[in-house]
Order: C-alpha cells, then sequence, then structure tokens
C-alpha cells in the first residue's frame, strides 16, 4: 500500500478505491503504522509550524513546547480515534445487515479520516486550517458512507443509516468519555500536556513495544466483538449490554481496562491528618458503567486560611488513559512569574506538580501502575509540603492492590 497514491485515491476517485482497499489483508497494526501515523503525523507537523511560527504573523504564536505537545497529542487521539471509530463501525454491522471484521473496521474508520489529514496539512496557515479541517471532516462523513456498504458488506439501501448511527454513537461516546475523563481527573492532565514540551514521545509510536501494543489491543477488539456477536445471538438483552459496554471498556483503556477497587479499598490509604492540618471530610464514589468504572475516595483537610484536598483514583476503566501518558514519555517544565509546572517521570510513576508562586493552590500529582492517581492540591501550603503529604500516604500499598 502507497500512502500516497492511497490517500490520493481516495479523495480523487473514492468509489474504486474503496473496491481496491475491501480486497487487501491488511492488518489492523499495519494499517496504523503505515497510513494512520504517517498522515496523521504530517498534519500534525503542519499544525506545529502554523501554531510556533506562521501563527505569529497573524496573532501570536504559541510557544515551542505547547505547540509540540498539541501536534503529539493530535497524533495519539488520531490512533485512539481510529480504534473507537472502527469498535463502532464493527459492532453495529449485524444491525445493518452487514459482516463483522474488525480489519476492514479499521480500515473503514482509518481510510475515511483521509481528508481529514490531507486538508489538515493547511494548519500551517492557521487562518485557513480550521476550515480546511472542517471540510475534511464533511468529506470524511461521505468516503465513510461509500465506504460502509463495500467493506463491511452491508446493503447499500442501508448505507445511509448505517453511517448516522455510526456518527450518533461516536458522539454519545465522546460524551462518555469527557464524563470519565473529568472524574477521574483527565481532563486536567489533558490541559496539563498541552502547556509542558514532550519528550521523545513521536518515537515511541516507531518502536516494536508501540506495534505490539497495537497488535494487542487489535487482538483484544476481536475478543471483544466476538463476545459481542455470542451475546447478540443467545438473544440476552442485558447480555448484549454487558457486552457492549465491556468491549467499549476495551476500546478505550487501549486494552488495560480493569475493574476499579472497592470504594473501601482506599479508605484506609487516606490518612487523619495531612500537610499538619486535621481531616475535615472523607468522600469516596464507585461508579461507571461495566468496563468504564472508576473508584475514588477524596478528603478535606483545613486548619485558619490552610487547606488542603486529597485524592485517590483507581481509574479502573480508563487506566489506559493514564497509561497513554506513560507511554507518550510525557516530561516537561514550564514556568512564569506566576506559576512554576514541571512533569516528569520517577522511576516508573509519572509525577506533576504546580507550584503557585503567589501563595494560590499548589498542586502535586503522582500516577502509580498506569493506573492509580494520588494527588494533594492545597492553598496556603508549597508544593513541597504536599509532595511530602502524597508521599506519606502509602504508596507502595496502593500500587499493590489488585
Amino acid at each position: 500500500m502507497n500512502v500516497i497514491n492511497r490517500a490520493k485515491n481516495m479523495i480523487i476517485s473514492p468509489k474504486t478505491e474503496w473496491d481496491v482497499a475491501a480486497a487487501e489483508n491488511t492488518p489492523p497494526a499495519q494499517v496504523i503504522t503505515g497510513y494512520v501515523l504517517p498522515l496523521a503525523g504530517a498534519a500534525a507537523l503542519a499544525l506545529f509550524i502554523g501554531m510556533a511560527l506562521i501563527g505569529a504573523m497573524f496573532f501570536g504564536a504559541a510557544g515551542i513546547g505547547a505547540s509540540l505537545v498539541a501536534a503529539i497529542w493530535q497524533v495519539v487521539m488520531a490512533v485512539v480515534g481510529v480504534f473507537v471509530l472502527a469498535f463502532i463501525i464493527d459492532n453495529l454491522a449485524p444491525t445493518f445487515a452487514g459482516t463483522k471484521g474488525f480489519a476492514q473496521a479499521v480500515k473503514v474508520s482509518a481510510y475515511s479520516y483521509t481528508p481529514v489529514w490531507v486538508f489538515g496539512l493547511l494548519m500551517i496557515i492557521p487562518p485557513l486550517g480550521g476550515l480546511a479541517v472542517f471540510i475534511g471532516m464533511l468529506y470524511g462523513l461521505y468516503l465513510l458512507y461509500l465506504g460502509l456498504p463495500r467493506l463491511m458488506r452491508a446493503p447499500q439501501e442501508k448505507a445511509v443509516p448505517y453511517t448516522v448511527v455510526v456518527i450518533v454513537c461516536a458522539i454519545v461516546l465522546g460524551v462518555i468519555l469527557m464524563f470519565l475523563g473529568t472524574m477521574v481527573g483527565v481532563g486536567g492532565g489533558m490541559g496539563m500536556m498541552g502547556r509542558h514540551v514532550v519528550s521523545g514521545a513521536g518515537s515511541q509510536f516507531a518502536t516494536s513495544s508501540g506495534n505490539a501494543r497495537l497488535d494487542e489491543l487489535a487482538r483484544k477488539m476481536e475478543a471483544a466483538g466476538k463476545n459481542m456477536e455470542a451475546a447478540q445471538k443467545s438473544g440476552d438483552s442485558q447480555a448484549q449490554a454487558e457486552a457492549a459496554m465491556a468491549a467499549l471498556g476495551t476500546a478505550f483503556s487501549g486494552g488495560k481496562g480493569v475493574d476499579p477497587v472497592q470504594a473501601d479499598q482506599l479508605k484506609p490509604f487516606v490518612p487523619e491528618r495531612i500537610a499538619g492540618l486535621p481531616r475535615t471530610d472523607l468522600r469516596t464514589d464507585r461508579s461507571g458503567v461495566k468496563g468504564l468504572m472508576a473508584t475514588k475516595a477524596e478528603a478535606s483537610y483545613a486548619e485558619g486560611e490552610k487547606n488542603v484536598t486529597l485524592e485517590i483514583v483507581d481509574t479502573g476503566g480508563a487506566a489506559g488513559l493514564m497509561g497513554m501518558a506513560t507511554w507518550m514519555g510525557v516530561q516537561g517544565e514550564r514556568e512564569d512569574s506566576q506559576r512554576r509546572e514541571v512533569t516528569r517521570k520517577e522511576g516508573t510513576r509519572l509525577v506533576h506538580e504546580e507550584q503557585d508562586k503567589q501563595g494560590g493552590s499548589s498542586k502535586y500529582l503522582v500516577v502509580l501502575n498506569d493506573r492509580f492517581v494520588v494527588s494533594a492540591e492545597g492553598n496556603g501550603v508549597d508544593v513541597g509540603t504536599l509532595k511530602s503529604a502524597v508521599h506519606g500516604v502509602n504508596l507502595a500499598g496502593i500500587e499493590s492492590l489488585k
């Protein structure tokens, strides 16, 4: 498969190119490494140049660090987006008289994104880039409409409803992901990543380890799809729903999702005092849907004008999102007259700290086993005190939880 020819033909002559793609026996990992990454990487490079360099001529450059992270994050989300969309396409196929096949679904998903990445090259000129990507998204929907009946073998008369339902499901799942991200603090982590320099992330995708991860995810998604098919054949609506959500968890977690511990297992790790302050409240929560559960223990400490909030979170079904940051090798530092923020690796742990130089809110956070997040945030205390507070928690004990 020639990337340039495939991309060109998908845009110029999509009907005949979909027929060619349908006949190819291309493994999902090869589609990702041989097609998605080159195109998404080129678009991300254009985004980086547009944000960091060209943008200065129009409304001010975003800065090298932030631009680099935005570009890398775009590549990461391109891979995640292809897999999640493929999951939706594959599991909806029987509903529209199509044939399930995760490898084919990955091709439909990846090749439908083609105009987004190709038109995204215009992000090198920021004022034009946004409009170009929007046009690319619209054309991508057309490609999806053409590709679904050809690769998933759905009747042509089912193509329109199949396409519409795929889009609606993708939007709904995006909302679920956003909700979970907010609950476990991933939303803040994304913002953190968007403000820091990322070291060595791009090379991760080209390593044998990265390919192995993609292969493993593909295998787990295929297994999840078989479970869905078995549940559908059984006629048990509850089993179908549970299988669907378990498969969804597999997609979102990168194949690493696990059931989080019970709330009572986190409570013993919450101390009575922290940073010299007494505990004033303790709250626990274990919620979500099957395959996408998370558990959190949160405590408040206060005395006078000082206050600290301690959180211990088992990201469970969303653990792959935590692991993504570690896989990317997120590291960096930013400082100005008001705040200093640092993200670094300490052994197998990912650490993030924020210090408000004006005495405002500071934060210290550590990710354990790509799964547990322990953080302390407070006012009237410095980041060193928060760090001591977090490390005063039995982190090794948390890491040993199953």
